[in-house]
């Protein structure tokens, strides 16, 4: 629970003895605790979507909201808090100077406090390095499966947001670097456990999509993720000024100033139609070929608006409102793209081979999965919070959960099934 001190409204900067980080804080020191409807918001970087900002502001349902940053100082404060006409309790920024402010007690009572929070831009070697491995990151993933927290970033802050992540450990990478040779030691594609968000299984994200072109690159990003870690990969990607709005049922709505501007979000999965979809050639020192006769990628290109009335389906990735669908392919480290037509991947799996399934339910310790091709188990209880997940095994313990009921999503490398499980001692 919150502490509860006198209420005041404050702007202060306050700082720790050691200067492991600086606080800026504005609003009320009272904390209050609001129930957050959840959901993320990824934007691309450049000035802020004001209506992107204004549905995640909502998303806190009038709570506190909490910026993580490590560069820059307050700039977010008084936009969150009074310029987008959102109520909400109050604002803070916390700018890490060193990784050791993520074991310090202050830092984690404002992230257990939150019920918003928003990842700056920067580089995100610094948040991964910072972060990682630290009760920064077990209190973010707590907020998120046990409290519903909504969570945003932009630029650095978005690239961080995917379960894979282009961790820019050696700096950046251009398109035309990386397709020559995916392997390049820039190309830095993580995927250790690091921020595990609701519908980002799979995904690696790329921002500031228009300025420079960094299609090319997000394509190798994702020929990596394939060949090194055997997962078929998906891509979000915002341009400028853009941002992708997922809710906490998977709708991604798409803000930005189109039709007067060209903004536009790129979602990226591979062809489901073929047998084999990994890529032809990618090896170090090498040229990447991902082409498959010009069409290994589909891609839905989305105008974002401020409305965000244009939207995609995360549930199968073809569920949408807009008829904008792209091949993409990559020829000698050459990307290109034509216009095609809407997947329809659901009936191209064979039956035969999802016809998995799980035991013992009822159960009071361990579930098992009897597939060899298990890529994640995930655990959500009837409020469709995910309260547990297990990646690249066949099995999940429910030993510390409630009695109840709970719906188990097994993932596969041919798709994914869904089954009631119920919990009891």
């Amino acid at each position: 629970m919150k502490s509860i001190v006198l209420s005041a409204l404050l702007v202060l900067p306050l700082f720790t003895v050691a200067q492991d980080y600086t606080s800026y804080f504005t609003g009320n020191q009272t904390g209050i605790e609001t129930t957050p409807a959840g959901g993320a918001c990824l934007m691309g970087g450049a000035s802020e979507s004001d209506e992107a900002m204004i549905w995640f502001l909502e998303q806190a349902n009038g709570g506190d909201v909490l910026v993580l940053r490590a560069s820059g100082s307050d700039g977010y404060n008084d936009y969150f808090y009074s310029e987008l006409g959102v109520s909400v309790n109050s604002v803070e920024t916390i700018v890490f100077s060193s990784a050791a402010a993520s074991f310090d007690t202050y830092v984690h009572e404002k992230i257990a406090g939150a019920e918003a929070i928003w990842f700056a831009g920067g580089d995100q070697w610094n948040y991964v390095n910072y972060w990682r491995n630290t009760p920064v990151q077990d209190l973010i993933n707590s907020a998120i499966s046990d409290r519903n927290v909504v969570i945003g970033g932009t630029s650095a802050g978005m690239a961080i947001l995917g379960e894979y992540y282009f961790s820019a450990q050696n700096g950046t990478i251009s398109s035309t670097a990386a397709l020559n040779n995916p392997y390049n030691a820039n190309v830095t594609v993580d995927n250790s456990a690091f921020l595990d968000i609701p519908f980002m299984e799979n995904v690696v994200t790329d921002t500031h999509y228009d300025n420079p072109d960094r299609r090319g690159r997000h394509v190798a990003f994702m020929a990596r993720v394939m060949t090194d870690y055997s997962a078929n990969p998906k891509g979000i990607a915002s341009e400028e000024y853009t941002a992708v709005c997922v809710d906490a049922n998977g709708i991604a709505r798409v803000f930005g100033g189109f039709p007067q501007y060209e903004d536009y979000a790129y979602f990226i999965q591979t062809n489901c139609e073929l047998a084999d979809a990994s890529p032809e050639t990618c090896e170090p020192g090498s040229n990447l070929v991902w082409s498959h006769n010009n069409a290994a990628l589909n891609v839905l290109k989305v105008p974002g608006t401020t409305t965000g009335e244009y939207f995609l389906d995360l549930n199968n990735w073809e569920t949408s409102n807009v008829d904008a669908w792209q091949k993409w392919y990559v020829n000698n480290a050459n990307l290109g793209s034509v216009d095609s037509t809407a997947p329809n991947c659901s009936v191209l799996v064979d039956e035969t081979e999802m016809s998995f399934s799980i035991g013992p339910n009822p159960t009071a310790d361990i579930i098992s999965i009897n597939s060899d091709n298990v890529l994640r188990i995930e655990c959500y209880n009837l409020f469709g919070q995910l309260v547990l997940a297990e990646k690249g095994k066949k099995e999940i313990s429910m030993r510390n959960l409630e009695n109840g009921n709970y719906i188990l999503r097994v993932i596969t490398t041919t798709g994914e099934k869904h089954f009631p499980v119920l919990k009891i001692d």
